[in-house]
C-alpha cells in the first residue's frame, strides 16, 4: 500500500459560505494598490474598476464588485479578477472613504455580494 500523500489546505479568508462564487476579469484603473477584498466601484465613463470612496461622482461611489487578489496597477491600469457573487467575510474588506461595513453590506446585497 503507499503511503498517503499529506498536503495543507488553506482556506480563502475572504470566503464566508458557500453561496456560488462568480469571478470575472475586469480592468482595474491606474495608480492603485490594493488588496484582496477592497470594495470597488465601477468608473462609468471608463469601465473600470476603482476603490469605492462614497464621495466620488464618477459612478465608482457604488459598490459592484469585490477585489479577489492583490493588484498593483501603480504603472497603469490593468487587468485584474473581482467577485460578483458570494459570501464575504467583512472583516477582510477595505472599505473606502465614507463607506461602512453597514452601507457597502447593503449596497452589496442585490448583487447577490454577502457580507458576513
Amino acid at each position: 500500500m503507499p503511503n498517503p500523500t499529506v498536503s495543507t489546505y488553506t482556506p480563502d479568508s475572504l470566503s464566508a459560505g458557500d453561496f456560488p462564487i462568480v469571478l470575472d476579469g475586469v480592468t482595474i484603473g491606474a495608480t492603485q494598490v490594493l488588496s484582496a477584498g477592497a470594495v470597488l466601484g465601477q468608473v462609468t465613463a471608463s469601465g473600470e474598476y476603482i476603490l469605492s470612496l462614497s464621495a466620488a461622482t464618477d459612478g465608482s461611489q457604488t459598490p459592484a464588485a469585490i477585489l479577489d487578489a492583490d493588484i498593483d496597477t501603480t504603472a497603469g491600469a490593468a487587468p485584474g479578477i473581482v467577485r460578483l457573487t458570494g459570501e464575504v467575510l467583512g472583516s477582510q474588506l477595505t472599505l473606502g472613504t465614507g463607506h461602512t461595513l453597514a452601507s457597502v453590506k447593503a449596497a452589496l446585497r442585490p448583487l447577490s455580494l454577502f457580507v458576513r
